[in-house]
């Protein structure tokens, strides 16, 4: 069983965006083949952010994509099949609070690219 710190740092290294924790809900909740097109329209989203979530899950080793580019859930073992299953629930009982924990580990890593660039005085 996964502890609730767990799934946090799972939540916050798995997705770069909210739209990505949405598309595994989406995928995981009608487990077939989804092409591009049902996807945005399922997620009513933009191309580039179903690319962009789809190419992150793979990364995550949370989806599978084919040769013809159809997306489908499937997670590279039990364990992270047990902390989707535990994200999911938080989300289900803590909406927000899993919303800002996505967006706040986007946002450090914005800053800390960021901050590369800064000049500094030495």
């Amino acid at each position: 069983m996964a502890t609730r710190e767990d799934v946090s740092r799972f939540i916050r290294s798995s997705f770069r965006s909210v739209w990505s924790f949405e598309l595994l809900l989406l995928l995981k909740a009608d487990h077939r083949r989804w092409s591009h097109a049902e996807i945005v329209a399922g997620l009513r989203g933009s191309d580039l952010v179903v690319t962009q979530s789809v190419e992150n899950l793979t990364a995550a080793g949370l989806v599978d994509v084919d040769e013809s580019g159809a997306v489908s859930y499937t997670p590279v073992s039990e364990r992270e099949a047990e902390l989707v299953d535990e994200a999911e629930r938080f989300y289900a009982s803590r909406p927000d609070q899993v919303r800002r924990m996505i967006v706040a580990a986007s946002a450090s890593g914005l800053a800390a690219f960021a901050d590369a660039f800064r000049i500094r005085k030495d």
